[in-house]
């Protein structure tokens, strides 16, 4: 036995529900997923790329470029902080002057920058 009340109200439910729009139907085969997962590593990738590997790439060049262009009476800095003046240049390595009767060999790659005289 049921309240006249009751049978009213579900039927407005009822009446509610068949007239709200049906919800989209989307693909279930996992295509669609697939190629959202795909894109998000793509732009992860080129995300790195731009922030991480191309200012790298740029600045070793710039340096290679510096250490290319190093001669004789350039004053230096080492990787190590050590500072001094190029007194003897070869293609691999180079000899700065630290002191006065100070010298050392070191390998060319191991300069960390020239010092510009202001």
């Amino acid at each position: 036995m049921t309240l006249p009340i009751f049978n009213s109200l579900q039927a407005a439910v009822a009446a509610l529900l068949a007239a709200l729009p049906a919800p989209p139907m989307v693909p279930r085969d996992g295509a669609s997923g697939m190629s959202v997962v795909l894109f998000q590593i793509m732009l992860m990738i080129f995300i790195f790329y731009f922030i991480l590997i191309r200012p790298q790439q740029k600045e070793k060049k710039r340096h290679q470029a510096m250490l290319s262009q190093l001669a004789k009476g350039d004053r230096v800095m080492t990787n190590g902080g050590i500072l001094g003046q190029i007194v003897h240049a070869t293609d691999a390595e180079l000899t700065i002057r630290t002191a006065e009767n100070t010298r050392i060999v070191i390998d060319r790659g191991h300069i960390a920058r020239k010092i510009e005289d202001s």
